[in-house]
């Protein structure tokens, strides 16, 4: 990819670290400040023509805005691409304009003041080039493009005139004309034209719900597939992906059902899984609408892109952040419900397991809470990570403070409450302590909304013998440097006889237990499932490896080094430090020590697992490409024998096996 969307892609080979290097790029962010917009949209009827050879779109767009304060001009989003050649008021009027490229704005005049809670509708007509991220109100993002054989106008291209995206919701009629062998997708479906004579077909489409229906999508499409008895999930893919589309539909909708069942009905059951060009974002949704890159559908790899991408059917479409300050709530949770059917399909080990990854991304970047991240770029890594990675912990904690039962109930609840609405922080927070109105919730949400950092936990304890044969009293004092946390923690207690968890509270900076048991105790974790987000050394090392590989991907390799290095001195022996370093010098055609790191890899602590295939694997490639046939042979078999199939190592290994490998101009 050539985008940000790449930015937790792996470097040159292997698997990524992270949740967020699943491909899935958010662009359920809002790009806007947080301050409150001086006019609301509240629906519109826009007219499109899509022109794939040409890469030209033409359109007639009808605003209906409401004022939510007096104003003498009204300034509204549209891709650079698009030149507006007339405005017109509700008088049939002309309206005179101003373009900021800068900003991708447009700003109307207006020869009167509007007064705060006017209804007014400007009727814009534009037209222009789209086919490149050069036009992107996101910088590096290709968001909106004409092409054949898919054409993709993504909501955040802003290829309509528009204002808060993500956080205002409106009302959408479109009518778009595609070329006739060209099938159209949006939100609403009502209608499909075939023009007598004409070598374009209409389509129609109507969602009257305040939503975010500003996406369409066109392409020389397969008729729909349907997985099995889910009629309402349907794919639509080119010829090229026709072969993996079914079985990618089945999974859409296992995973619809799953998240039916976790959070309730959603506004419409209809789901559309939609191709999109490989060079744009990985993923991207809409109401009714799931669209995935090209080569992403059917990969194994992409289970959970799809299952977050679907997940915002319910926290992005259903309801949506008021602020940007507030799209932790959405993403987060969109992010958590990825993980939740991790855990439905594989067992609660396995969200354990990807829980160090999100806990790494929640700590990348917390130097500001999330109730002020409005001031923050929404598409920067600080962001991202942020409302993704932080914003899933905290519901993880919820989840943890209210048991599963309650849990479900509060999504629910929410979900129920804000339907077609936008939601605050403070809101969430209300529902959150009624739902469990026994315990104080109040700690938790300054903790962790309203604060940053994570608890460094430190275990002080002495054993003694009861009298009698009675067991063993344990009494130690957990220690962390937050003087203001608060926050039950599990403490698991490993004896010569059976182990034993214990949940105690923990206030301030040091918190007194005992502990009795009746065999002696060995050792005591704190958190063993990993319920809290917290610091320790292995966190600290996934931390700087996930920087260096964001640094990587904006081209930065001496940061990425450096943080890499980082990595190292926190553990030495750590692989996936060793792995990434490797990455870079192989880029930098370093042969040589890229080797050198590979071996590193190789005889560090072996975590990930991955690390040892990918790094027999990248040592073989050295060893080609320096004319040592035999020496890359040995590695590629030693690669097969780790019988570690990730990312499709094995399969990589055997083909090398074949053919020796040769660096294409391509991967420079």
């Amino acid at each position: 990819m050539n985008d940000r969307a790449s930015l937790f892609s792996k470097a040159v080979s292997g698997p990524v670290l992270s949740a967020l290097a699943l491909g899935a790029f958010c662009v359920g962010a809002a790009a806007q400040n947080s301050t409150r917009q001086p006019l609301t949209v509240t629906g519109y009827v826009i007219d499109a023509q899509l022109d794939p050879v040409a890469q030209r779109l033409t359109a007639t767009a009808a605003v209906t805005f409401t004022a939510v304060q007096d104003l003498t001009s009204a300034t509204f989003e549209l891709n650079n691409g698009l030149r507006v050649s007339k405005i017109t008021g509700p008088d049939g009027k002309p309206l005179d304009s101003d373009r900021d490229a800068r900003r991708s704005t447009v700003t109307v005049s207006l020869p009167a003041t509007i007064a705060k809670g006017t209804t007014s509708t400007f009727i814009f007509t534009y037209a222009g080039i789209l086919k490149e991220a050069d036009t992107s109100p996101v910088e590096g993002i290709k968001t909106a493009a004409l092409a054949e054989p898919i054409s993709m106008l993504l909501y955040p291209g802003r290829w309509f005139p528009m204002v808060g995206l993500y956080t205002n919701r409106f009302t959408m009629t479109l009518h778009a004309t595609v070329p006739s062998d060209e099938t159209a997708i949006g939100s609403g479906f009502t209608i499909k034209k075939a023009l007598p004579g004409s070598k374009t077909t209409e389509f129609d489409f109507d969602w009257q719900k305040p939503g975010f229906p500003g996406t369409l999508i066109a392409g020389k499409f397969l008729p729909a597939s349907k997985p099995g008895d889910a009629r309402q999930v349907s794919i639509h893919v080119t010829d090229k992906r026709k072969a993996t589309a079914l079985e990618y539909a089945g999974l859409a909708a296992r995973q619809q059902e799953f998240f039916t069942q976790s959070f309730g009905q959603v506004e419409s059951g209809k789901l559309q899984i939609v191709e999109i060009p490989e060079d744009a974002v990985s993923a991207a949704w809409a109401p009714e609408i799931v669209a995935i890159a090209g080569n992403r559908i059917g990969d194994k790899n992409s289970s959970r892109l799809l299952s977050n991408t679907i997940a915002h059917q319910w926290f992005g479409s259903e309801i949506s952040p008021a602020t940007l300050n507030d799209a932790w709530i959405t993403n987060g949770m969109a992010r958590y419900a990825e993980l939740m059917n991790v855990e439905e399909n594989a067992g609660k080990t396995a969200l354990q397991t990807a829980i160090p990854d999100i806990e790494a991304g929640a700590l990348a970047y917390d130097t500001a809470p999330l109730s002020t991240l409005g001031r923050t770029d929404p598409f920067s890594p600080q962001f991202q990570s942020m409302t993704l990675e932080k914003g899933a912990m905290v519901f993880h904690m919820l989840r943890y403070q209210m048991g599963d039962d309650k849990f479900l109930a509060f999504l629910k609840n929410l979900l129920s409450t804000y339907t077609d609405k936008s939601v605050r922080s403070a809101d969430l927070e209300e529902m959150a302590k009624a739902t469990v109105p026994t315990q104080n919730l109040t700690p938790f949400f300054a903790q962790w909304i309203d604060g940053t950092g994570a608890p460094a936990f430190q275990d002080k304890f002495t054993v003694y013998r009861l009298g009698n044969s009675k067991g063993f009293r344990t009494v130690g004092s957990l220690s962390q440097d937050l003087d203001l946390f608060r926050m039950p923690v599990d403490l698991r207690v490993e004896t010569d006889g059976k182990t034993e968890t214990r949940k105690i509270d923990v206030a301030g900076t040091d918190s007194a237990y005992t502990i009795e048991t009746f065999g002696r105790p060995r050792r005591i974790a704190i958190d063993p499932d990993n319920w809290v987000l917290k610091s320790t050394p292995d966190l600290a090392v996934r931390v700087a490896v996930l920087k260096g590989q964001q640094l990587v991907a904006q081209g930065d390799l001496i940061g990425a080094l450096a943080e890499y290095q980082k990595a190292l001195d926190s553990n030495k022996n750590s692989s996936l430090a060793s792995y990434r370093i490797a990455e870079i010098f192989y880029t930098q055609r370093n042969y040589q020590s890229s080797a050198n790191s590979y071996r590193d890899a190789l005889r560090g602590d072996g975590d990930p697992r991955w690390t040892q295939v990918w790094s027999h694997i990248g040592l073989g490639r050295i060893f080609d490409l320096t004319g040592q046939r035999d020496r890359a042979v040995q590695e590629y078999r030693l690669a097969v024998q780790t019988n570690d199939n990730t990312q499709g190592a094995i399969n990589e290994a055997r083909a090398l096996l074949q053919k020796p490998f040769e660096r294409a101009r391509s991967m420079d």
